[in-house]
């Protein structure tokens, strides 16, 4: 028997691997897939949800004086049972009429650290880096890539509230 009558006679056997073979990877490659739709969701569905918005009571109106700047301290829109004082944050709030409010982030927009509020100078200032910020929250001087965080403020039977989200929102809504 010759060699090419040895391969003639394993040619079924041949195709018939090669077809079980391709059935085997498509119903393996059908199932990865499957099974990485939940783990792929839930990676991106944190960044495609816009987080919800809560109305904190950070002070009243009565002793607030028109063009006054002050820290005010909130909780956080999504604290856990185990945060603490960590639960807790704060804004700059600065009233510029009689019922009309500016409230910025406490953070430095360049590594997160607490900036204050500098009377006499009329500047938000950042103590690690020397970053410096007008009163309207634009970048005055230093490392700050953006503008401070500003939040939606409204004044509610008397309170003066920041709408706060789980994390820093640019835009103002409501």
């Amino acid at each position: 028997m010759n060699k090419n009558s040895t391969d003639e006679a394993n040619q079924p056997d041949r195709g018939r691997r090669e077809f079980l073979m391709k059935i085997a990877l498509g119903v393996a490659g059908v199932s990865a897939i499957a099974a990485s739709v939940p783990v792929l969701a839930s990676f991106f569905a944190p960044l495609l949800e816009r987080p919800p918005g809560l109305w904190r009571p950070v002070a009243g109106l009565e002793g607030f004086e028109v063009g006054a700047t002050r820290l005010v301290s909130f909780e956080n829109a999504e604290p856990e049972a185990w945060a603490g004082t960590t639960a807790r944050t704060a804004a700059w709030l600065r009233r510029d009429a009689a019922e009309s409010f500016t409230a910025f982030s406490a953070n430095c927009t360049h590594l997160g650290c607490p900036v204050r509020w500098e009377s006499e100078a009329h500047l938000f200032m950042c103590p690690c880096h020397g970053g410096a910020y007008y009163p309207d929250g634009s970048v005055a001087a230093g490392p700050p890539p953006k503008p401070l965080v500003r939040y939606s403020v409204r004044v509610n039977n008397g309170n003066i509230e920041i709408r706060t989200s789980p994390l820093p929102i640019t835009t103002i809504g409501e």
